[in-house]
């Protein structure tokens, strides 16, 4: 039987990996839903200070939940010979935050909210009983 060339188009666009929410293919990462695109070149993009772009940059999107990203992310970075290191870990922590609570797997509070200044409350005011001292 022979190859035809519709049958190396199909091979070419089989994903390497799958998620709910994202596909990776041999050219880049791609969002199912809105079509996002991450380049196989621009998956290791770092800040200035070392942390890396992606995590820090779709943690502002609300279509972008934190599980199935870091996973497909993950297996990015594994198919292309990436090599991970903390400031990844970091990455995530700083855009996407820590889990607070309850049973949604993208349950997630962004760092900034968890430390956002707020102003202390009001005290209820006690009156001030001067001290006695006690008789011997």
């Amino acid at each position: 039987m022979e190859t035809t060339r519709l049958d190396d188009d199909v091979a070419e666009a089989a994903p390497l990996f799958e998620n709910r929410d994202w596909r990776l293919h041999a050219d880049g990462l791609e969002h199912r839903e809105t079509g996002y695109f991450i380049e196989r070149d621009a998956l290791n993009a770092r800040r200035p200070d070392g942390h890396w772009e992606w995590p820090l940059h779709l943690s502002e999107k609300s279509w972008c939940g934190v599980r199935s990203f870091r996973e497909a992310f993950t297996a990015a970075l594994d198919a292309f010979g990436i090599a991970p290191d903390r400031k990844l870990t970091l990455s995530f922590a700083l855009g996407f935050g820590t889990r607070v609570g309850g049973a949604a797997p993208d349950a997630f509070v962004p760092l900034a909210d968890l430390v956002r200044f707020r102003a202390p409350a009001p005290r209820a005011s006690v009156g001030v009983r001067p001290l006695v001292a006690a008789s011997a």
